[in-house]
Parts: structure tokens; C-alpha cells; sequence
């Protein structure tokens, strides 16, 4: 069922566990995320970023519709998350579209331009009951602050909470977005100290890329939303070339009914290694 956002990482980071967000590009994504979450008998954060609005002619509405109606229907909590959103008009849409949360990706800006730019997404969403996520600077794999090897500041990230009033942080401790081989490794120290630091749950980005003793390491040092999107997007790309090595096959059923089982799988391995039962 669909359940607030704020409600599942408040549940994950009084019980010591991770809880997975995965990425959404089409509604097989969704699909598949709800599959995995219900085999693993666990709740999920369903994610449609900016740049999949984008993907879908910049039309928020469809893909939200359809996610949420698949978290209506799922058998265990699904929230729905509006992820790395710059357009301050996009964010502006969650609260007509069911999302429980909003990411304000304010990380390009200069400190104090991100500082008040995410301080009035947080007064705009808070009035609206949803909760948001936010980050310093960019995470690795992109250009900026948290290029591979920069690292979060606890006591920076101490002031930028207090001065924002955001609802959970995302730190640059060793991830990276779209990597896809699992080498990365974590600073779990870093990790504690961050969490010691800040009064709100803290959010690893760019986790497809971290070894499944990594992640769980992470969850045990402090981390508790995890975002996974690559890694749906590898196993989906996997069976649909392998069943297109049939030349005769015309049919997107035919390949995407084991695309979706795919990324279903990838979800509930995630899901597993967070929340080990």
C-alpha cells in the first residue's frame, strides 16, 4: 500500500535496517520493484527522478500515476519519492501527484545559494506534509564538490541541516552514480561519524555500485535509505538482449515479462543484504 515516505525511513532507522529506494524509468521498473519488495516481504521506496520526467517529454503525471497506482496495489509499504529534482516547478507538482517526498538537488549552487534554495523547498514541502532530502554538494560520478575521493565535512554537514531544515541528508562517503561493476569502497568510519553529527537519517547515493558487504556494513555504521538505480538498469538491459538473440521475436512482451523478472530479482538481493532477516 501506498505509505508516506517519512513513515518507512522512520520505521528503518528505529530498527537498525536499511530500506532500499529504487529507480522508476517505465512501468516495468515499478513493476518489478513492488515484485521484489513483496518476495522479500519488505517495504521500498519507488523513485522517479527529474531526469526520467525528462525521459517521459517532462510530463510528471503518467509515470506518477502508474507507480502509484502499483504501490496501491503492492502487498507490503510502498513509498513514492521524487528524486534529484532541480526544478524548483517540478517539486512543486509532488504534492498533486501522491509523492510522500521530494529530493531538492541544490548541489550545483554555490553554500549559501543551495542553503536557501533547499531552506525554501524545505518550507514548501513541510507545509504540505512531505518530507525532504537534500544534499551538500554532488555526489561522485558527476562534476562538483563530491567528485571520487572528496568526502562529506560532519560538522559542515551539521550546519547545512540545522540551516535547512531538510529531513534526511545525502553523503558523499565513497559511492558513485552509474557505476556498474561493484568496487566501490565505503569510509564506514566517516559514516558513524556522520551519523553522531546530524540529527536526521543520512542517504547513500550511488550504491549499485558497492559490494553487498559494503552496503550492509553502511546500514550497521549509521546509513539508512539506500538508493539503487543502475543496477535495476544492468539486469533489465541483460534480458532483454538475451532473449533478442531470437531474431524472430517481435513481441515486447516476450522480452520485457523477463526484464521485469530480472530487476524483481536484483530488487529482493538488494533488499537482502539491508534488511537481513
Amino acid at each position: 500500500m501506498l505509505t508516506p515516505t517519512g513513515t518507512l525511513v522512520a520505521d528503518a532507522a528505529k530498527g537498525g535496517r536499511g530500506l532500499a529506494a529504487f529507480n522508476v524509468i517505465t512501468v516495468e521498473h515499478a513493476e518489478a520493484i513492488v515484485a521484489g519488495a513483496e518476495r522479500a516481504g519488505l517495504p521500498v521506496i519507488l523513485q522517479i527522478s527529474q531526469n526520467a520526467v525528462t525521459f517521459h517529454g517532462g510530463r510528471l503525471a503518467p509515470i506518477a500515476a502508474a507507480s502509484a497506482a502499483v504501490a496501491e496495489a503492492a502487498g507490503v509499504d510502498v513509498a513514492l519519492h521524487l528524486d534529484h529534482v532541480e526544478d524548483a516547478e517540478l517539486m512543486r507538482q509532488a504534492p498533486d501527484h501522491r509523492f510522500g517526498s521530494v529530493m531538492y538537488d541544490a548541489s550545483t549552487l554555490p553554500y549559501a545559494e543551495n542553503v536557501a534554495a533547499t531552506r525554501e523547498a524545505a518550507e514548501f514541502c513541510h507545509a504540505r506534509g512531505l518530507w525532504l532530502e537534500s544534499e551538500l554538494g554532488e555526489v561522485g560520478g558527476k562534476d562538483g564538490a563530491h567528485a571520487p575521493g572528496v568526502r562529506t565535512d560532519p560538522a559542515e554537514a551539521r550546519d547545512y541541516v540545522a540551516a535547512t531544515g531538510v529531513d534526511a541528508l545525502a553523503v558523499a562517503v565513497g559511492s558513485s552514480h552509474a557505476m556498474t561493476d561493484r568496487t566501490a569502497a565505503l569510509d564506514h568510519d566517516l559514516i558513524t561519524r556522520l551519523r553522531d553529527a546530524v540529527p536526521v537519517p543520512l542517504v547513500l547515493h550511488g550504491s549499485s555500485g558497492v559490494p553487498d558487504a559494503e552496503l550492509a556494513a553502511a546500514v550497521a555504521a549509521g546509513m539508512v535509505k539506500v538508493n539503487v538505480g543502475t543496477a535495476l538498469n544492468i539486469a533489465f538491459t541483460g534480458a532483454v538482449r538475451a532473449a533478442l538473440a531470437d531474431e524472430r521475436l517481435v513481441d515486447p512482451r516476450k522480452y520485457l515479462a523477463p526484464a521485469r523478472d530480472a530487476m524483481a530479482n536484483t530488487v529482493a538481493h538488494f533488499l537482502s543484504v539491508l534488511a537481513p532477516r
